[in-house]
């Protein structure tokens, strides 16, 4: 697939660059979005600018709607995702309504400009057998296996994002109350099965010490020399035990959460509870997970049905 070629970017004008600046640091303080969220808006309008820069425009007030298209049109021919150019379109359209509010344009050149269509894919999902497999991967008997268990454990039990098991602190564990409380996106408590509570329990006890360092901090979960574990670092460790658990197909930390939220609504869970234990803001977002297997439905109907 063809990407941009990668080539030196010249610095831009300071009438294109600072009003993106301060954008972002009024993004930060009033909307306190993730660290994550804040990288990609600026990764997005950093290439929004040089795009303008390149085609002469120095000025933000002399933005038209065709130099915007211009830019979606090159991420089209580029290979990019469909979900990828709209989140560049949508960072835009925010820079632009912001200066507007702020007086420093008169127009929004990506108002009437309408994100490419996403194709509604259903989240890959797991069954209880593979999870099974998935837990017996990790190598019980070493620091760095007890961890792995924990995390699969924790993150199948509570669904929780993998950015808020990184930044998972002891004091958060409310072990013997059977919770923990997250703090993310949005705050809030999720329960725990005793299970899994007592094989985070017993990375605590046996492997965490192991990895952690006299400046390792309160991070729940560590890497090999003591630091907090990454995203990237779940990603690997979830990807290797699917290997080992011969899955036969790529998983990801997000796998677990689908999995985690369609085993409940299969199960019976109510979908508002499950919007809340996912810390979904939209219940819309939930809906997703309303997806059932076929072979499911038709066992359901097969068994409850007087005619199945």
């Amino acid at each position: 697939m063809a990407r941009p070629k990668s080539t030196p970017e010249r610095p831009l004008p300071a009438a294109l660059s600072a009003p993106c600046e301060r954008f972002l640091k009024a993004m930060e303080r009033n909307n306190g979005l993730a660290a994550n969220t804040l990288d990609a808006y600026r990764r997005d309008l950093n290439r929004y600018l040089h795009h303008l820069s390149a085609q002469g425009v120095e000025r933000l007030e002399a933005v038209q709607h065709q130099h915007i298209a211009r830019l979606l049109h090159s991420l089209r021919d580029a290979g990019l995702a469909a979900s990828t150019m709209a989140r560049n379109l949508t960072s835009i359209k925010r820079f632009h309504q912001y200066l507007l509010l702020k007086g420093a344009t008169t127009h929004n050149p990506a108002e009437l400009l309408e994100p490419p269509k996403l194709e509604r894919r259903l989240p890959d999902v797991l069954s209880v057998e593979e999870i099974a497999a998935l837990f017996a991967a990790p190598d019980p008997d070493e620091p760095l296996g007890q961890r792995d268990r924990a995390i699969l454990a924790v993150l199948y039990a509570t669904g929780i994002r993998v950015s808020e098991l990184t930044a998972l602190q002891q004091e958060a564990l409310l072990l013997a109350r059977g919770l923990l409380r997250i703090r993310g996106r949005r705050e809030r408590i999720v329960p725990i099965a005793a299970k899994d509570a007592r094989t985070l329990r017993h990375y605590l006890r046996q492997g965490r010490p192991h990895l952690a360092r006299p400046d390792s901090g309160d991070h729940v979960f560590l890497n090999a020399q003591g630091g907090p574990l990454s995203r990237m670092s779940v990603w690997k460790i979830i990807k290797t035990a699917g290997d080992k658990a011969r899955i036969g197909r790529e998983i990801s930390p997000h796998t677990l959460r689908h999995s985690f939220a369609t085993h409940l609504l299969e199960g019976g869970a109510n979908l508002r509870a499950v919007q809340e234990l996912l810390g979904h803001a939209d219940i819309s977002t939930t809906q997703i997970y309303t997806h059932l297997d076929l072979s499911y439905l038709k066992e359901v109907h097969k068994t409850y049905h007087p005619r199945g």
